[in-house]
């Protein structure tokens, strides 16, 4: 094959090259897949850091299948369509954006590399995608915003039985120039978290909660799931989703849907944004995996506002499928952390890159040169085509 995507900045035309060239300029060109990436992360990484960003709840049913649902469904290869060029921008919120591709909020990552969350949005900058940060951030807001002119992306909040507490993060957040809010909905209470239980997970020495400086929270020693649920309130109701639109213009997207009447619900009640999202396999345990509640939210949301998935990729491909099950783009979070384990900013780049030209690589072989241009005729229905 002698055509190769451009894995860089989301500018997808085509140029002329070897796509399976051995030369390696540095280390991280040896790895060409999210799996082997997350094989170096697991020799790299410390037990305790290591389960803790990759194990689920429970038996991990729902974990497993979050990827392999994406198996179970195949892609329509077309032919003689010109896709010499192929074009992965896109735009949510009004802004352009080089890829469908975002990146979810992870909680520690100062335990994946010594600059964590730096080195991811440095990345996200340089790439021209949009990361959230999450609330359980080691890098604080404000660091965050300095590190990108005042331009970090989007903030992942929790409302907290002490609404103070949250108030406080969302004018934070908002003052230093964060575009959007992800309220995360789905904790009333944390999963069975087998993992984290039995190594008492606590942060490695030097590392704290720096968002929750001024809280005990932040220097908390042992027990940290437990102290945390602590302060998670599961009296939350969609009011509270009212409440929280009344003290901020930023807009709100809810992540945790993953029933289409709570879509609906989510509309009513003013959310601009929804993610379809079962907290990555961590919460509720043979619940089903995104991919297949995403059709059923997407016949509900109807394109009023952007709709995004999160849970289970680990191939362009799996980008190309949720994107014609009708969302608008897609979140990715063990494979950032991979990424950043194994290469720091670099080893996210290389998540990205890797993804962003399978994404291109797939849609030039079904035929589909624009992501407005991508529907469900490209997945097979044997019943489309059965009488044919």
């Amino acid at each position: 094959m002698e055509n190769q995507f451009k894995n860089s900045s989301g500018n997808s035309s085509i140029e002329t090259s070897n796509q399976f060239s051995n030369k390696k300029t540095n280390r991280l060109d040896s790895f060409v897949s999210i799996s082997e990436l997350h094989e170096e992360a697991k020799r790299l990484l410390p037990k305790m850091a290591y389960d803790y960003y990759a194990s689920g709840s429970n038996d991990q049913i729902t974990l497993a299948e979050n990827e392999n649902a994406f198996n179970r469904i195949k892609l329509v290869p077309r032919s003689l369509v010109d896709v010499s060029k192929v074009n992965t921008r896109t735009k949510i919120f009004g802004r352009d954006i080089s890829t469908p591709i975002l990146i979810a909020p992870w909680a520690m990552q100062r335990m994946a590399s010594q600059r964590g969350e730096l080195d991811t949005v440095e990345a996200s900058k340089e790439f021209n995608t949009i990361m959230t940060l999450s609330s359980l951030s080691t890098t604080s807001v404000e660091d965050l915003s300095s590190a990108t002119n005042g331009n970090p992306g989007w903030f992942q909040l929790y409302v907290f039985k002490d609404r103070k507490v949250s108030e406080e993060l969302v004018k934070r957040a908002e003052a230093i120039g964060y575009s959007a809010l992800v309220l995360t909905v789905d904790t009333p209470f944390l999963g069975k978290r087998t993992a984290d239980f039995k190594n008492s997970f606590k942060l490695p020495n030097g590392l704290s909660l720096k968002i929750f400086e001024r809280l005990m929270l932040s220097n908390l020693d042992g027990g940290l799931n437990q102290y945390f649920a602590t302060m998670i309130d599961p009296s939350l109701t969609w009011n509270d989703l009212k409440w929280l639109k009344s003290i901020t213009k930023l807009p709100i997207l809810v992540k945790g849907i993953m029933c289409p009447k709570d879509a609906e619900l989510a509309l009513q009640y003013g959310a601009d944004g929804i993610i379809v999202s079962n907290h990555g396999g961590r919460q509720l345990d043979t619940c089903p995996s995104t991919i297949e509640v995403l059709p059923y939210i997407s016949k509900v949301v109807q394109g009023r506002v952007p709709l995004i998935l999160d849970g289970g990729i680990r191939r362009g491909t799996d980008v190309l499928k949720a994107l014609a099950f009708g969302a608008n783009a897609v979140c990715i979070g063990r494979p950032i952390i991979w990424g950043l384990s194994t290469g720091g900013k670099d080893g996210v780049l290389k998540v990205l890159n890797l993804l962003n030209s399978e994404l291109q690589l797939a849609m030039a072989l079904t035929g589909i040169s624009n992501i407005s241009d991508i529907n469900n005729s490209i997945i097979w229905d044997q019943n489309k085509y059965i009488k044919l």
